[in-house]
């Protein structure tokens, strides 16, 4: 479900400090669930799964695809391979989707944060 301009999310990126037991630990905060992390903010994410991912759950990420180059998928636990169609629909606004386990996910958002490259990351809880 997509949220609205005035939901509650923290207002700028931030590197994720830990995962595990269904959440994440970030900016000195913790947060139970899976997130969704823009180049200027960071959103409660309402996916569990990776078979949720689809254009809808990452609407932020098309809305904000001016601001991305990269997006990285944390999958939980499972391994996921991207269906064809979303992958064009964020190849047609110029967004690279890699998707892989969470652990790795963040590891890897966290190294192309540090190097201020343009990232999104959308990240599914693990328990």
């Amino acid at each position: 479900m997509a949220a609205s301009d005035d939901t509650p999310h923290f207002p700028r990126s931030a590197s994720i400090d830990g995962y595990g037991n269904g959440g994440f630990a970030f900016a000195d905060m913790s947060h139970r669930g899976s997130l969704l992390c823009l180049p200027d903010s960071i959103w409660a994410w309402d996916v569990t799964q990776p078979g949720q991912i689809d254009r809808y759950s990452l609407q932020r990420i098309f809305d904000a695809a001016n601001r991305i180059d990269t997006l990285i998928v944390g999958t939980g636990t499972e391994v996921w391979i991207p269906p064809a169609p979303l992958r064009a629909a964020l190849r047609g606004v110029n967004v690279v989707l890699d998707a892989m386990q969470t652990g790795p996910a963040i590891r890897t958002y966290n190294v192309m944060i540090g190097e201020r490259r343009r990232v999104a990351a959308a990240l599914i809880a693990v328990p």
